[in-house]
């Protein structure tokens, strides 16, 4: 097939013969083995699996109202979802309707006045029907759900004051949250306190189930002996239900693993404190104490969690053993036999973790550096695994000069490991590595220093001050700044084409792009021919195409030039539901991180690629991978875990099956995007290592592992500057520190002046650009042809890649 044939000429065609791939049997197949392994069972006293129950009592809306993901941009449109109650019917269950036809009314009405699933208050059953039910059956189901979605937080606080708004006004989620939960959704409602309460009161059997995707308060589970078992069924997709159920009832052995803490209340998250109290910054003073690296370090604060990092159980046995461990160069090896000593098939996670020494750079008690899940073993049957970790994913950053300014460096002392099934439960081995010098690993440059960051949180419980200064206004521009708002929204400019015959090229003489795909020039010689204003034009969105509706790039028809489209993400290539296109619609990251199996992120990575590529569309707006930094984050469903490791390797594995495709994965949102409100303004004010150990490493690991085609800058202000616009952030860290060669395109309608975002090496301004304001810009001195030029190269570049 010609070069671009699927941009140019729109053909539609299936990708491998006869039958679509989108939204196949097989990929729905790839769906749904996620959604089993994600499945995390967190309680149980004896009696799941439930293998001979043939009646259950379904309670709660959940039950029939399935979410399968969050909403906004993480949407996904498809042919149909699963419920728990759809799942256990199809398994020979047999549910106690009038429950079910009871919420169906209840819930219809609430949808009529504005809701939308997992926003909806908890009907209250009339008594009368669950005493019928306890009659049914002795075994009841509760089932809770939760929804957030892009744009608001987890929370009653009313997003972005703008001058101007040309979106359509609708019901507001924040509304909704006030009224539904009062407390905030973190904890059960006033009307789901009842509906456990009765099912306590008059089933003899009550298990619960957790369709939510993040965290929330799990202490009435664990503290209440009348629920004999719990399941963390997460968000998985459109076969999540189904996924649960065969969990339920035995026919999968659970083998998700927890990828975040669950603590008891929000206020024992360190995040919490100051997340609301400003709604133009936030302060990370919790430093790098993020998640179980908080919980497991301070005396006293793991006594108020839960459901630890990396827990999960089992209807199964194992048994973790180190053959042998051992240092060769710069690299740990750990040889670990696993043996399942059960009685039934299942997989289990094997999770090391680190101990480093806590010298003048005070260190969490563990850190993740490694893990691998092992394949289903039947019982008795042993699988041997190889973990590593390198020197340099041992070292902390030093930001303050206490050893090597601006370092990373290997303290002296003993480096301890854990091996185990979660933080809490891993036993320290035998081996350790001891250090009889400081090390200098690598020496970098201060990047993206805080301001206004006073103070960060140490390993030992104090607080460490940080300098403090000014930086220039976020604002300042050399041109006058849009109106806050009008940005908004705005479709790129549709380019008309002169008159000119079908028959001959455009412009006499002009090379195209082909011909540097083919061989026959180079990139630099068909950039020769560009004037400045083509090369600004190549730095903005154009018009959608098929069935785009998130644009494209490229779009010059007389160079030969093509409008490559992009795609939502990132649980499915999100395509409106107008075009009659029905996409697979996978489980939400962080369910995928919960099945902490790197191949099956790879899988649905493959197979979202191909059906982004059978749309005739280039870049899938995935993986986003922000750090779980505090539960209130409106798009925690979006991102993978609290663990920069487990994100990075999860989400770099899904980035390697996406580009398998010769399409691209986009990589967001670089970076510090951990809260929704006024997200367009709000500054991440983190120290250096905070920032280089948590909230850049995925993005680290993921470049130097994959070289992800694109990657999106965020919204927000990092340390006083708006992310797109910053240098340090774009070129110092991600292009000259890591070696990154691919494309940096905005989020859509950010705040940042488009010249400024070219200056920081920010290539793609989307969904739209503004040639003419760079253009004065470029009039006045402030941003140089030849940065123009290199952006215009990295676009050419990319569209290279496709086929």
């Amino acid at each position: 097939m010609q070069k671009w044939a699927r941009l140019l000429y729109q053909p539609a065609l299936p990708l491998n013969g006869k039958v679509p791939v989108t939204g196949s049997e097989e990929h729905i197949g790839i769906s749904k083995k996620a959604a089993d392994e994600s499945v995390v069972l967190l309680k149980n006293n004896g009696l799941l699996p439930l293998r001979n129950v043939e009646k259950v009592a379904l309670l709660g809306k959940a039950s029939y109202e399935y979410v399968k993901g969050g909403g906004g941009s993480g949407d996904v449109y498809c042919e149909y979802t699963r419920s728990l109650y759809d799942g256990l019917k199809m398994r020979g269950v047999k549910v106690y309707e009038p429950i079910i036809e009871y919420y169906k009314e209840e819930l219809d009405k609430q949808y009529k006045k504005g809701c939308v699933p997992g926003m909806t208050k908890e009907p209250t059953v009339p008594s009368v029907i669950l005493k019928n039910a306890t009659r049914f059956s002795e075994t009841a189901i509760v089932v809770i759900n939760r929804f957030s979605g892009e744009g608001w937080d987890r929370s009653d606080i009313d997003g972005d004051i703008e001058t101007f708004n040309p979106w359509p006004a609708g019901v507001k989620m924040t509304t909704l949250s006030k009224v539904i939960f009062p407390d905030g959704d973190f904890y059960l409602s006033f009307e789901e306190k009842e509906l456990v309460q009765n099912a306590c009161d008059i089933f003899d059997n009550v298990v619960v189930v957790l369709n939510i995707g993040g965290v929330m308060d799990c202490r009435w589970i664990e503290g209440n002996d009348r629920i004999d078992a719990a399941v963390y069924m997460g968000q998985g997709g459109m076969e999540g239900g189904l996924a649960a159920a065969d969990v339920i009832l035995g026919n999968i052995c659970p083998s998700g693993r927890l990828a975040d803490t669950f603590a008891g209340t929000l206020e024992d998250y360190p995040s919490t404190k100051g997340y609301h109290d400003s709604f133009d910054y936030v302060d990370y003073t919790e430093d790098i104490y993020v998640g179980y690296r908080f919980f497991e370090t301070f005396e006293g604060a793991s006594d108020r969690v839960i459901y630890p990092f990396g827990y999960g159980l089992s209807y199964t046995s194992f048994d973790i053993e180190v053959l042998g461990a051992v240092k060769k160069e710069d690299t740990i090896i750990f040889n670990v036999k696993v043996t399942n000593t059960g009685r039934m098939a299942g997989k289990e996670v094997v999770q090391l973790y680190v101990s480093a020494p806590s010298g003048k750079l005070l260190k969490p008690k563990k850190s993740l550096v490694d893990f691998e899940k092992t394949k289903e073993l039947q019982p008795g049957e042993s699988q041997l695994m190889t973990l590593k970790i390198t020197e340099y994913g041992l070292s902390s950053y030093d930001d303050l000069g206490k050893f090597s300014d601006a370092s990373y460096v290997l303290e002296k002392g003993k480096y301890e490991f854990y091996l185990g099934s979660n933080v809490r439960d891993a036993a320290k081995i035998s081996f350790f590595w001891e250090n009889f010098v400081d090390k200098v690993v690598c020496t970098l440059s201060h990047k993206v220093v805080p301001a206004a960051l006073k103070k960060r949180l140490l390993g030992d419980g104090t607080y460490e001050e940080l300098p403090v200064f000014e930086k220039p206004d976020k604002n300042e521009s050399v041109i006058e700044k849009m109106e806050p708002g009008t940005e908004e929204a705005l479709a790129p400019t549709e380019k008309g084409l002169k008159r000119h015959y079908y028959t001959m090229p455009l412009i006499e003489g002009a090379k195209k792009l082909s011909d540097v795909a083919e061989g026959k020039i180079s990139l630099d010689e068909f950039m020769e021919q560009l004037s400045v204003n083509d090369m600004i034009e190549l730095l903005g969105g154009q018009p959608n195409t098929g069935v785009a509706n998130v644009f494209g790039f490229g779009n010059m028809e007389e160079y030969g030039i093509p409008n490559a489209m992009t795609a939502d993400g990132p649980a499915g290539v999100r395509i409106m539901p107008e075009t009659g296109i029905k996409t697979t619609a996978f489980p939400c990251a962080t369910s995928i991180a919960c099945t902490w199996n790197k191949e099956i992120a790879e899988e649905v990575g493959r197979a979202g690629g191909e059906e982004l590529k059978e749309n005739n569309l280039c870049v899938w707006l995935t993986p986003a991978i922000n750090i779980h930094r505090n539960p209130m984050c409106g798009r925690n469903f979006e991102y993978y875990s609290e663990d920069p490791y487990l994100t990075g390797k999860m989400a770099a594995a899904m980035v390697r099956g996406i580009q398998q495709n010769h399409v691209g994965a986009c990589v967001k949102h670089f970076a510090c995007n951990n809260k929704e409100i006024n997200r367009k303004h709000c500054d991440s004010r983190v120290s250096e290592r905070a920032l280089r150990e948590i909230y850049l490493k995925p993005f680290e690991m993921i470049v130097k592992e994959e070289q992800p085609y694109t990657i999106m800058s965020s919204y927000n202000v990092v340390n006083g500057e708006r992310a797109s616009e910053c240098r340090d952030l774009i070129t110092g860290i991600l292009r000259e520190e890591w070696g990154y060669t691919g494309l940096v395109m905005s989020d859509w309608w950010t705040r940042g002046e488009h010249y400024k975002e070219i200056n920081a090496g920010n290539d793609l301004k989307m969904a739209t650009g503004f040639p003419e304001r760079v253009k004065e810009a470029l009039s006045l001195g402030a941003v140089s042809e030849e940065n123009i030029r290199i952006s215009a190269k990295r676009v050419l570049k990319t569209l290279l890649k496709f086929d």
